[in-house]
């Protein structure tokens, strides 16, 4: 049986020693002659999913792979970014080979109406482009200059969907341990720009539930088990050093003009 998404309103060898060696070769190979690994560092703030691309690929990082340390490990960034988010793009790619139809079709409305995915692709699509989806969204909004507190229209928006910021985190926090297994919590806005929280399994993304993501938290165990076990909230606490809010923010304002242009035509 599905495990279903939930929208709140407002107000022997251990495992971590087999994730650890499934990484050590390639972050050695990153660290190249006792340099910081790192990634090729992109130019482009975020990934625009309306746009069809030839094929996927994964998407660039702005940062070392230890610029987020002692929130986020190197070695977890390297497995994440380069093993985990790299099969997505992998097996989205191959559903795409078998319908290429669907290449003419944005990933985000794919993810929004997966009844209209040919059946022999929909669950690839489900978790590989959910997969892909959501990470690229992780990516875009933590960074080295996270930490702190939104300002301006998102700090508005929060304080009125939960009272204030620290009652939201706190919320957002039990979202994230709330969730069952492997899956993700959200802050999104509804179609009446509204801030909500939502949680997701697996890969499956708001836009299923017709919600617009702005801050997602994967709740995986291969997102933070090498730093801390199988301490979830721990590992929560860290993110929110490395949030940038102005990157969330961006991410609001953007949705939020694109509703006032709709409602304006």
């Amino acid at each position: 049986m599905r495990k279903t998404s939930r929208t709140l309103t407002p107000r022997g060898r251990s495992r971590r020693t087999f994730l650890a060696a499934s990484g050590s070769a390639g972050l050695a190979l990153a660290a190249g002659c006792g340099g910081a690994p790192r990634p090729e560092v992109s130019t482009v703030s975020h990934a625009d999913h309306s746009v069809v691309p030839d094929a996927y690929t994964l998407p660039e990082l702005r940062y070392a792979f230890d610029a987020l340390e002692p929130h986020i490990d190197a070695l977890t960034m390297e497995i994440h970014w380069g093993r985990h988010h790299q099969a997505y793009v992998n097996g989205l790619n191959a559903a795409l080979d078998e319908e290429p139809s669907l290449r003419e079709r944005p990933l985000e409305l794919m993810l929004a109406d997966l009844d209209a995915v040919p059946e022999s692709v929909r669950t690839a699509v489900r978790n590989h482009g959910g997969g892909h989806y959501n990470h690229t969204l992780f990516w875009d909004t933590i960074g080295p200059d996270g930490g702190g507190t939104p300002d301006g229209p998102l700090a508005s928006a929060i304080d009125d969907a939960f009272g204030s910021f620290d009652d939201f985190r706190e919320r957002f926090r039990d979202t994230a341990l709330g969730v069952f297994g492997s899956g993700w919590a959200w802050l999104c806005q509804n179609e009446d720009g509204t801030l909500v929280l939502h949680d997701t399994p697996n890969q499956d993304t708001p836009l299923a539930d017709r919600l617009h993501p702005l801050l997602g938290i994967d709740v995986w165990e291969h997102a933070y088990y090498l730093a801390f076990r199988n301490e979830r909230g721990r590992y929560i606490d860290h993110f929110f050093e490395v949030v940038e809010w102005d990157a969330v923010r961006a991410r609001m304002r953007g949705l939020t003009d694109e509703a006032e242009t709709a409602r304006a035509r």
